[in-house]
């Protein structure tokens, strides 16, 4: 996925004092090793699902831009993912920062806000030009055109319980079997699934 991290988040959805409630620690010896637990639980959550939890600003890079020269989107549908839209895959997006492009001189541009349109209610959510406008000329040329936005719920607050909760089980998982195995009763070995989403963030995709 064409995606580049430029601002991390400022918090996670998951305070260090909700993480140590939820283990019931009254210590703090471990406060290092249960924030690193939070911070991986909330990466391998985030790639499960596709979306940014607390505000983090994103680049999408593209090679040019999408469709026919001649745009406008399906009579009569009362929805459409039309051929020249672009789509953001990080949600749900905020707003979108920046677009630019190089033109046929290698010069890079900035698209004028006025120019195109963001539906952030759609997940995906969907960028295409205002209508009587058309995608600039880009250099045919890798990574000719990016997208900057600014992705996720808000603040910890604003992130929905559900996937607090998931953390939490995740962080009490990982604090609870710091090896990739556990041996349960009897001797009987079992490997612990969730261990290998970890490295999830990790991984290239080639298309």
């Amino acid at each position: 996925m064409p995606l580049q991290l430029v601002t991390p988040p400022s918090e996670e959805p998951v305070s260090l004092w909700e993480a140590k409630l939820h283990l019931r620690v009254d210590f703090d010896e471990d406060d290092m090793l249960i924030a690193s637990l939070i911070t991986a639980a909330r990466q391998a959550a985030e790639t499960l699902t596709g979306r940014q939890f607390t505000t983090a600003r994103w680049k999408q890079v593209l090679d040019c831009f999408p469709g026919p020269s001649l745009m406008g989107v399906p009579a009569g549908q009362a929805f459409s993912l039309p051929g020249h839209a672009i789509l953001l895959f990080k949600t749900p997006v905020q707003s979108v920062v920046s677009i630019n492009y190089l033109d046929m001189g290698s010069a890079l541009q900035v698209m004028p806000g006025a120019t195109y349109t963001v539906d952030t209610a759609c997940e995906p959510a969907r960028i295409t030009p205002v209508f009587g406008q058309i995608w600039p000329i880009c250099l045919p040329q890798i990574g000719a055109v990016s997208i900057t936005f600014d992705a996720g719920y808000g603040s910890a607050a604003q992130v929905p319980e559900g996937i607090k909760s998931w953390i939490k089980l995740r962080v009490g998982s990982l604090y609870a079997h710091r090896e990739e195995i556990a041996v349960l009763s009897r001797g009987r070995v079992e490997a612990l699934s969730f261990i290998d989403g970890l490295l999830d963030p990790y991984k290239v995709a080639f298309l």
